[in-house]
């Protein structure tokens, strides 16, 4: 069984290109799905430009045509954290980034069946978080202190043209996930935990689930598209061998989100997009429970247990995008999420520091004679720091990013 887990984590290690994926730039999702989408902040309700946008809006895929899209994100999270002296976490500056590059791959296909159908396929890590200290945290544990996890989507949709200006789509999300935690063993040597053996120090875990996204798009006039999509919470097998850290034993599921966007072509060249989407985070215990607060004997892994106490996300994305010529067309966009992490949380979240909420992206899109196309793009997230007070007072964390990724476009 051991040997089947460790072959099968290979495999998802493989697929996604790396042995541990940080995508941590809106929670632990990523600001966009789709290299084109994120060039322009992140935009992809109300319009897809490639096929692995079908894991925003499988409805969109309708307009889109016959293609094939690969491409690899070269993905720079620097994650610290820093203590004025706490129970847990001596007085220092400690430095996450111990792991500084990690390659983000993504594929997506679009089959038009006829003048009403598509079919296709997207595949792309929609989430994950990495830190790793290099040592270990004091109060924490005796060993390296980090945690690595790793979430792929692979999508397969069909969306249907159920007038000429209106498409419905739907999308099966089937989910794996990867999971390793490190270096919080005395949390169970100081008795927190349910089950010490199952908290710390046992390699990656695996994880599965299925859920559904289904969405609409709509064009009611010329130059205007209208768009919403809706995931449902997607139910996973538990990492077992975190049962004595995650709340539920080990129940770490993917939590449900919607969205709203509009798309708007001011001119044949110029296009403006603007986004929201609300992702529920609480709604998954492991993440949305509190946490330091509710830490008490055996508490860790059981169904009330602690977790990181996130709060819900709200994402604002804008985009635009020019055509300069025939073959050479940019964009550019700004996104920004609200703060997941609770200042009261700071401590726990130093295993998870997803701080930033403001991104700036860049991109460009070259067609070659082939009718092929080139897409490049840049994405900065701001550094964004957030203090601990009550139970977490002096530990403070923070975080800023950078991508550069690329992508190669068939289109037939």
């Amino acid at each position: 069984m051991q040997f089947k887990k460790k072959l099968l984590g290979a495999g998802i290690a493989l697929a996604l290109g790396v042995a541990g994926t940080a995508s941590a730039t809106t929670g632990y999702a990523p600001h966009g799905i789709g290299m084109k989408s994120k060039g322009m902040g992140g935009v992809g309700i109300a319009m897809a430009e490639d096929a692995v946008a079908g894991g925003m809006n499988p409805a969109n895929m309708a307009w889109l045509g016959t293609r094939i899209d690969v491409g690899v994100d070269l993905f720079r999270p620097i994650r610290k954290a820093t203590s004025a002296g706490h129970a847990f976490l001596p007085a220092g500056k400690y430095d996450a980034s111990h792991r500084k590059l990690f390659a983000i791959p993504e594929f997506g296909a679009n089959l038009v069946v006829d003048d009403r159908m598509t079919i296709g396929l997207s595949m792309f890590g929609n989430g994950g978080m990495n830190t790793d200290y290099g040592t270990n945290l004091g109060g924490f544990g005796t060993r390296r202190t980090g945690i690595d996890m790793m979430q792929l989507f692979v999508v397969p949709n069909v969306s249907y043209k159920i007038t000429e200006n209106q498409a419905v789509g739907i999308g099966l999300n089937l989910v794996a996930q990867a999971l390793e935690v490190s270096g919080i063993d005395n949390f169970g040597t100081f008795g927190f935990s349910s089950d010490p053996t199952k908290l710390s120090d046992n390699g990656h875990d695996l994880s599965y689930g299925a859920g559904l996204r289904v969405g609409w798009s709509g064009r009611p006039m010329k130059g205007l598209q209208l768009a919403a999509t809706y995931q449902t919470r997607t139910y996973m097998t538990k990492f077992d061998d975190y049962a004595g850290m995650l709340a539920e034993q080990g129940d770490f599921d993917v939590p449900s989100n919607w969205g709203l966007g509009v798309a708007f072509e001011v001119t044949p060249d110029l296009t403006v997009a603007f986004d929201f989407m609300h992702i529920n985070y609480s709604e998954v215990a492991s993440v949305g429970n509190i946490g330091q607060a509710g830490l008490a004997p055996g508490s860790l892994g059981t169904d009330d247990g602690p977790g990181f106490d996130w709060r819900d996300q709200n994402v604002y994305k804008l985009g635009v995008s020019y055509k300069l010529n025939r073959d050479l067309l940019v964009r550019a966009g700004f996104a920004y999420a609200t703060q997941v992490i609770r200042e009261r949380e700071t401590l726990f979240n130093t295993l998870a520091p997803a701080t930033v909420k403001k991104h700036l992206t860049l991109g460009a899109t070259y067609t070659l004679a082939s009718g092929n196309e080139v897409t490049v793009t840049y994405m900065h997230a701001f550094n964004e720091k957030v203090k601990g007070t009550g139970l977490s007072a002096g530990v403070d964390i923070e975080m800023y990013q950078d991508s550069l990724g690329v992508a190669y476009s068939w289109k037939f």
